[in-house]
């Protein structure tokens, strides 16, 4: 049940910003290393699957748990949404759209796009972590400040493997480093039920494990080079690292 709310947390809107920040760094990291992308892909592929399977699901899954909803189901939805965006690549990859080819994948929007809807629950989850307590609103605020940067590049990076141009690339970064405030500010003035975002993180998870996995990483493997996987690797730690500790 939505719960309306009128409070303003000023000390989560500030940190709102220091996450536009943060994400808008990781975006410029990768235009500014852009001769680079194959390696900067086997990074990307290794964070993302390491962001879904370490910090998407298990979140998910703590909230189906408080929610009543069976494990069982949430797997479904992962797979589900992995199967989902398989077909859909492989649609779009035999059948391209008239106008879009042009501009490049299709699966760029849409991936970036689905960032931005993460990056709008992290928002939403620091809004509502500030609500419990305010030591919980530092901890959580200040663990999406540092996963945003690997957002932005992801951000980018799926934009650019997709053909998007660099301007779209960075509309979509823009949006991206704004979505988390806006959630905090949504949380100003709602609270949504929690069991509807247990469902919406199992289709991310679902979705990063397939872009990561089975569209990132043979992207950079084409070059067969020692970097490749060193990079692969770093994306894992940088992520896992984040995740053991904050």
């Amino acid at each position: 049940m939505i719960k309306l709310v009128f409070e303003i947390n000023p000390a989560a809107i500030i940190l709102a910003l220091i996450t536009f920040l943060s994400t808008l760094l990781g975006g410029f990291i990768v235009l500014k290393y852009r001769k680079n992308l194959s390696i900067i892909f086997a990074f990307a592929a290794g964070s993302i699957v390491t962001v879904a399977l370490m910090e998407i699901l298990p979140e998910s899954l703590e909230i189906a748990n408080k929610s009543g909803i069976p494990v069982k189901y949430i797997m479904i939805f992962v797979v589900l949404s992995f199967l989902f965006f398989i077909i859909l690549e492989k649609y779009f990859s035999a059948h391209p759209i008239k106008g879009i080819v042009s501009e490049g994948h299709v699966m760029g929007p849409i991936g970036a796009g689905s960032l931005i809807l993460l990056s709008l629950l992290d928002g939403l989850t620091m809004g509502i972590a500030f609500q419990v307590r305010f030591s919980i609103g530092i901890v959580v605020a200040l663990s999406i400040i540092i996963h945003d940067l690997p957002d932005g590049i992801n951000t980018v990076v799926l934009m650019l493997k997709n053909e998007q141009s660099e301007k779209k690339a960075m509309l979509f970064l823009f949006v991206d480093g704004l979505a988390p405030l806006l959630g905090v500010l949504l949380t100003s003035v709602i609270i949504f039920p929690i069991n509807a975002l247990a469902i919406l993180l199992a289709v991310f998870a679902g979705e990063f494990i397939y872009v990561g996995a089975a569209s990132l990483l043979p992207e950079s493997q084409v070059h067969s080079i020692p970097k490749i996987a060193v990079a692969t690797t770093l994306g894992f730690l940088f992520i896992f690292m984040i995740t053991s500790f904050l």
